[in-house]
């Protein structure tokens, strides 16, 4: 069974796509803070991240090249209801950006 990690601060967004993906059996972790994030990452080294930007304690996205050396295996999925993708993240395979209101539709693109 896959993992997937949520970092997102919006409550209502985690319970929605945790919703979504346990049917789908992907073992689903939530963490509303970015120091909770980095401390379930340690934990359970999940092969799908989600990662919000603008989290109350810091930016998701200065992480990125944290998760990356650390945590090579994971697919990082950067979210954001704001356009522009960081240019210096543009070229790196294992990082997507999905765009907010996510499309569950359009979720089993970035799984």
């Amino acid at each position: 069974m896959k993992k997937v990690l949520i970092i997102d601060d919006e409550r209502d967004l985690c319970v929605l796509l945790k919703a979504y993906l346990v049917p789908l059996q992907y073992e689903v972790h939530l963490a509303y803070t970015l120091k909770d994030g980095i401390q379930k990452l340690e934990g359970i080294s999940p092969d799908i991240i989600f990662l919000d930007n603008n989290l109350p304690d810091g930016l998701g996205w200065d992480k990125v090249e944290y998760i990356r050396t650390n945590f090579p295996k994971s697919a990082i999925n950067l979210m954001s209801a704001y356009r522009g993708f960081p240019q210096e993240l543009d070229n790196i395979s294992s990082v997507k950006f999905l765009e907010k209101p996510i499309s569950l539709g359009s979720l089993k693109n970035f799984l």
